[in-house]
């Protein structure tokens, strides 16, 4: 193992966040009138959506999933995995499939995707390859590229889960600001833990 003094260690440390905190303020380039589509397709859903992911992107799926239920979308993370061992009976056509998938290639996941187009489901890609075989069995997709220089060997998704991340957080705000979803409505949701009792506090005062 090389020896790094901490001065070296930390300035390495800086320069990760830097380059992560770029990737994401680029983000805002790469966003196109696209966007309407996608907030207006969840926003007129009948029944709810469900999120999906593999890898790194499982865990943005279910986060995602979470925020859009805390902002007034209803809205499920469903693992595809299992849900091609019969899970998938669970979709209906008045729900939306939103899946996560950089390069769209994932079998289970476009499986899965099959499976619930065949069902009537609509189905919104977040990916960086439009002409994937996700890309194609799409009727949206939000076109969401990371630069290669933000993940470890241009592979471990660190920087890139981030930048996903923000690109679902400016999803939620729109929905949530369009719904008018209010902190009231918000506090009936989430009653529990420090959150829940700071709501509780601020309505008592």
């Amino acid at each position: 193992m090389t020896y790094i003094s901490s001065e070296q260690l930390l300035g390495r440390a800086r320069q990760v966040i830097e380059s992560e905190a770029k990737a994401i303020r680029d983000l805002k380039n790469q966003l196109t009138e696209d966007i309407a589509k996608i907030v207006e397709a969840i926003l007129t859903c009948e029944g709810h959506v469900l999120v999906a992911g593999a890898g790194t992107c499982w865990a943005i799926a279910e986060r995602f999933a979470h925020l859009l239920a805390c902002c007034g979308t209803p809205a499920l993370f469903i693992n595809a995995a299992n849900a091609i061992h019969g899970g998938s009976g669970s979709i209906t056509d008045k729900d939306i499939v939103y899946v996560i998938s950089k390069g769209g290639q994932t079998g289970e996941l476009n499986k899965f995707v099959q499976i619930a187009k065949d069902r009537g489901a609509r189905i919104i890609a977040q990916t960086e390859k439009p002409d994937s075989p996700l890309g194609r069995l799409s009727d949206v997709i939000y076109h969401i590229v990371a630069p290669e220089e933000v993940d470890p060997y241009g592979m471990i998704a660190t920087g890139s889960s981030l930048v996903n991340a923000a690109a679902c957080d400016a999803l939620c705000i729109l929905l949530l600001e369009l719904r008018g979803y209010t902190k009231d409505q918000f506090g009936r949701t989430h009653p529990g833990g420090a959150v829940g009792e700071k709501l509780r506090k601020n309505q008592e005062s």
